[in-house]
């Protein structure tokens, strides 16, 4: 079945003038399905399909769940809201049924899943477990359904400064963006901008004025991937214009901020610098690649999801946004040299931490064990 959901029909049932982030509801679900490669359709089919009823809106996460359960509906007040119909029967029962906005007289076959229960499901793609968001469409619950559809889009497994410092700033930023019609790869590219002026300021000494515009990137850097979850435009060019920035700049940060030290009369000697910048870049590359082994021998699974201390110490392993809680700290007291030797410590800690669990990975599996996220459990 899950082979026959490629070319499932995707059918928004009944007519609805409210909008979410810009989009009608028939817009939104037909975006929703192209991104999962189905197809969308404007009548009923007499055949198995996928049915939404334009009364409701629910997270792209349920749609991804929903088309490998045939059979599957999700019911709020007990009305079908998203229904996988495994058959002909099943379609037409289903479909009138969100048209009347009544519950289903008949379940026979289907697997009816009440939203009022707390159903969770596994989220791998944002790396969280989790009850996705379902609720009426209409005027007055539209903020409540942006808010929702937004944190929905967050990560569940990601540093402290992105998890908890500026959601609600890009937040704001993302609802501005969707009603101007900005696009995400607008934002990256803004992004961008301020990603390299940061990168010239450290390398003058303008340590303040360079986490500033280190600032405005980083949570651009946020806004760009909410924005194209929650208006369904990412795209596979703007995926890579955004995650080829987040890897290629950090190294560039650190080493410009070594250099600017000079403005300061902090300068490292020559032995200082290169140990300093052989454990920070050297770390970053072999925390990165340890990632990389693991996600290749456990099913593209990420490290930061195998226990729940994995997806803690995410919150402060040596990634950007930590270090720069380590050098933002070391400028209050105006010491930005020691700032990046501390860094420097962190990140070679951080990798031992890394590769401890990568051989703790080895040892489960060499014992018959299989390696399987936290997230995944009930």
């Amino acid at each position: 079945m899950v082979e026959n959901s490629q070319v499932l029909p995707v059918v928004t049932i009944g007519e609805n003038p409210v909008k979410l982030w810009g989009l009608d509801v028939s817009e939104r679900v037909a975006r929703i399905a192209r991104a999962s490669r189905l197809t969308p359709a404007d009548t009923v089919p007499e055949e198995a399909a996928i049915l939404s009823a334009a009364a409701f809106a629910w997270d792209p996460a349920w749609f991804r769940h929903i088309v490998t359960q045939p059979g599957m509906v999700l019911t709020l007040g007990g009305v079908p809201a998203l229904a996988h119909a495994a058959d002909a029967n099943q379609t037409r029962r289903i479909a009138e049924a969100m048209a009347a906005g009544v519950p289903l007289a008949d379940t026979a076959g289907m697997t009816v899943v009440a939203f009022e229960t707390g159903p969770t499901i596994e989220n791998k793609q944002l790396r969280k477990r989790e009850t996705p968001f379902l609720l009426p469409l209409r005027k007055d619950t539209v903020r409540q359904l942006e808010r929702a559809s937004y944190f929905g889009a967050y990560k569940g497994v990601t540093d402290l400064l992105t998890k908890y410092l500026w959601p609600e700033w890009a937040l704001v930023l993302t609802r501005i963006c969707a009603r101007l019609h900005i696009t995400p790869n607008m934002v990256t590219f803004v992004g961008a901008v301020f990603c390299v002026v940061a990168t010239v300021l450290f390398a003058q000494g303008h340590y303040w004025s360079g986490m500033a515009a280190g600032l405005v990137f980083m949570v651009l850097d946020t806004v760009d991937g909410k924005l194209a979850r929650c208006t369904i435009t990412s795209s596979y060019w703007g995926n890579i214009f955004d995650h080829g920035m987040d890897l290629v700049h950090p190294p560039f940060w650190w080493w410009f901020w070594a250099t600017g030290l000079a403005s300061w009369g902090l300068a490292y000697d020559t032995a200082t610098f290169w140990w300093v910048q052989g454990a920070i870049q050297g770390g970053y590359v072999v925390q990165r690649l340890i990632e990389g082994v693991f996600m290749r021998q456990n099913g593209m699974m990420h490290i930061h999801v195998w226990r729940r201390f994995d997806s803690r110490f995410r919150l402060i392993t040596a990634r950007r946004n930590p270090n720069m809680v380590i050098l933002f700290v070391a400028m209050l007291f105006a010491r930005p040299d020691i700032g990046l030797i501390a860094v420097a410590w962190w990140t070679a800690l951080s990798c031992l931490v890394h590769a401890i669990r990568l051989v703790q990975a080895w040892n489960v599996r060499a014992r018959g064990g299989t390696i399987t996220s936290w997230l995944s459990e009930d």
